[in-house]
């Protein structure tokens, strides 16, 4: 039986009220169909081209096209830096959105979750180019989704855009280069303003302690420098904690020791050092303040309090907001239980306002 639109909202709404443990043993993994688009003759901002750039992405769902051919349910969410699509089925996330009754039920959503350029699957450093791989940034990682979505899945029309950290940036991005691609965009965790400051700093500092470490020889290493990838990962652990919950959860000093040398060991393992580069210094030139009154498409921004990233409290989110005309600014507050800047993953905290954006979206004339 097929349910319009309206009656899937009023379904979803009933079920936030109660929890999520109707799709708590779904695997999400198993019902991934993985390929890559093989994007010819990439020409990126800096001027470098290949011949070849790979987009690995995984779907859930599948598409429903309107009489015109055109996709009429397909989403993206967007990874953050490091990060990959597959980011998105732990439980805190996949749980709470994509079973029966939730907000992107995949039975009637087409979820779309790509890897980008430097991470997963698709064309990295690592890969075998190293250092000599295009000097990629965010929007030539913008781009290359667009291009993905358009030559590979033949989606011209996103009815939702989810981001977060630097897919939030991304998404800011498409506000301001695609404005009539999107109908609705929730991006997470990020400030649509350039990375400067304390953010350009740490992220200056991690990528400093890669290259001045002996053994990464330029980039041509035979082995992974292990001292500056501990340098750069100890950093960006740091950055991404939540002060108030890790008090809480690890109130000894034996206890918070224990747990940031485990994160941190852990975290190294999973690292190469040029794609680390790669990946922190994509944002340099990121910067859509000029343009925030181009972005026309309705969006609800969510930061959260404790996020040390981007800092809640200076005012600038709230004065960014009022320039986007269809743009509404939702700040989480801290709690023993929010995650700092990983707040955006734990959908429990938010899905009432992705609920929200899908209303009032609904139409497509907000």
């Amino acid at each position: 039986m097929k349910m319009s639109l309206k009656a899937i909202l009023g379904f979803v709404a009933t079920a936030l009220c109660s929890t999520s443990a109707l799709s708590a043993d779904i695997d999400y993994a198993a019902q991934l169909a993985e390929g890559n688009v093989e994007l010819r003759d990439f020409r990126f901002g800096s001027g470098e081209t290949l011949e070849q750039l790979r987009m690995h992405y995984a779907t859930l769902g599948k598409p429903r096209r309107g009489a015109d051919g055109k996709v009429l349910n397909a989403v993206m969410v967007l990874h953050g830096t490091g990060g990959s699509g597959r980011q998105f089925l732990q439980p805190q996330f996949a749980q709470e959105l994509f079973g029966p009754g939730q907000p992107l039920d995949i039975a009637h959503w087409f979820v779309i979750l790509p890897d980008n350029i430097g991470h997963g699957g698709s064309s990295k450093p690592s890969d075998g180019m190293r250092m000599s791989f295009p000097k990629y940034d965010y929007d030539d990682m913008v781009e290359a989704q667009r291009r993905m979505l358009v030559e590979g899945l033949k989606v011209d029309r996103l009815r939702l855009l989810m981001g977060t950290s630097m897919g939030c940036m991304h998404g800011f991005v498409w506000g301001v280069k695609h404005p009539d691609f999107v109908q609705a965009m929730l991006p997470m965790a990020c400030m649509p303003m350039q990375i400067a400051g304390h953010n350009r700093m740490w992220r200056r500092a991690a990528i400093e302690g890669i290259t001045q470490d002996p053994a990464w020889q330029g980039g041509k290493y035979k082995k992974q420098p292990v001292q500056g990838l501990r340098t750069a990962v100890s950093l960006l652990q740091v950055a991404g904690f939540a002060p108030l919950y890790l008090h809480n959860q690890y109130d000894t000093r034996e206890k918070a020791d224990t747990y940031i040398l485990e994160r941190i060991a852990k975290d190294i393992g999973t690292r190469d050092a040029n794609d680390v580069i790669y990946q922190i210094d994509s944002s340099r030139n990121y910067d859509p303040s000029p343009d925030l009154e181009k972005i026309v498409t309705p969006l609800t921004w969510i930061n959260s309090s404790d996020d040390f990233i981007n800092p809640a409290d200076y005012g600038f989110a709230e004065r960014a907001a009022a320039r986007m005309p269809k743009g509404r600014y939702v700040l989480i507050k801290a709690s023993t239980d929010t995650r700092g800047h990983s707040t955006h993953t734990w959908a429990k905290f938010w899905r009432h306002d992705l609920v929200d954006l899908i209303r009032r979206t609904e139409s497509g004339t907000e």
